[in-house]
């Protein structure tokens, strides 16, 4: 997956996303803010959602539309997607703040008609939200641009997953990473379930990644360890702003420490198979070798009390002790001096 120029796999550092979501607390100097320093602190890029509340639901307290539990107990839906939206008029503003300071910015569209607005933006991918998993019409509106697409699985089944899959790829998405990710708002860190993402991984053939929920940095550095090319946080530019998101969200300075640790995560991978180290190899020489611990004379056989197995690594290796004692010397041998082939008759 390539997002503006930036290769996104496993032999690249993780691409770390900083989900603004809520947290501009309707404030598009907030949103602007947010976009400042998220790049300071690191972030390949930034995140932001595009839709207006009714476009998600209605204006309804009907029971099905109250949430119970959470962070947003006794709300409804209409009322939280009205106090969280990122209003399309702020939209050009906000893409302009980005270019003009070299980060990326892209969005969740949540229906084909957001899609189209953020094309005329040149967004330069598209990310699809878990809840929205199921909406094949969003899918499709969304692969059909050819962008690359990322797609959040919280709360969905292997078969929604597959599904969604292959919607966005029949309508021409070539380009698509899967990120696991736990729909609770905070997610309990023994919730996360980080072997998810390799299973995802050898699952759907996809570039994976983490869309972490969880407070701290705890799941997101495991995720990277277990293979996640992308991480997204939910991010806020001042933990005192209010705003629905604000309680799992990490601020400028956590953001810094979560690229910190991503990478050095990333970097402590490698690749599979046993491969050493330059400064392993060169401290080889710490091994135990044969070694001479008396002065033994020229066809003198070896013996345990002329002969021993010490540092450094020198010489011939432990397991040719055998061999070694029922040799005689080549040639006259000082103390400490290391036992090789051309030393054995």
């Amino acid at each position: 997956m390539i997002i503006d120029s930036r290769e996104i796999n496993e032999n690249n550092p993780p691409y770390i996303v900083a989900e603004l979501s809520a947290n501009h607390a309707g404030s598009l100097a907030n949103a602007l803010k947010a976009i400042d320093l998220a790049k300071a602190a690191g972030a390949d890029a930034v995140k932001i959602q595009t839709y207006e509340p009714d476009t998600l639901t209605i204006d309804c307290d009907k029971e099905d539309f109250m949430i119970r539990g959470g962070l947003w107990d006794g709300r409804t839906l209409y009322d939280l997607y009205r106090e969280a939206y990122t209003p399309f008029v702020w939209h050009k503003a906000l893409f302009e703040r980005a270019k003009e300071i070299g980060v990326t910015i892209f969005s969740s569209p949540f229906d084909a008609a957001c899609v189209d607005l953020l094309e005329s933006l040149n967004a330069s991918a598209y990310k699809i939200a878990s809840f929205e998993i199921v909406d094949f019409e969003l899918i499709a509106a969304a692969a059909k641009t050819k962008k690359p697409l990322i797609i959040s699985t919280g709360a969905s089944s292997e078969e929604e997953i597959g599904e969604a899959l292959e919607i966005a790829r029949s309508n021409g998405a070539t380009q698509i990473a899967l990120l696991h990710c736990v729909s609770e708002y905070p997610a309990p860190i023994e919730a996360a379930n980080t072997r998810t993402i390799a299973y995802l991984k050898k699952r759907f053939d996809t570039e994976v990644g983490l869309s972490d929920h969880t407070l701290g940095l705890s799941a997101a550095v495991t995720g990277v360890a277990l293979g996640a090319t992308l991480i997204e946080k939910h991010f806020t530019p001042d933990r005192s702003l209010a705003s629905p998101d604000s309680a799992f969200s990490i601020d400028p300075s956590a953001l810094s420490d979560l690229k910190r640790a991503a990478i050095e995560a990333w970097k402590t991978l490698g690749a599979e198979g046993i491969k050493r180290a330059e400064g392993e190899t060169r401290n080889r020489i710490f091994r135990r070798s044969i070694y001479a611990i008396k002065d033994i004379k020229k066809g003198e056989p070896f013996m345990r009390d002329n002969t021993r197995v010490i540092r450094p690594g020198y010489g011939l290796a432990p397991k040719e002790l055998p061999r070694v004692l029922h040799s005689f010397a080549a040639k006259d041998i000082s103390r400490g001096e290391a036992i090789t082939a051309k030393s054995i008759a």
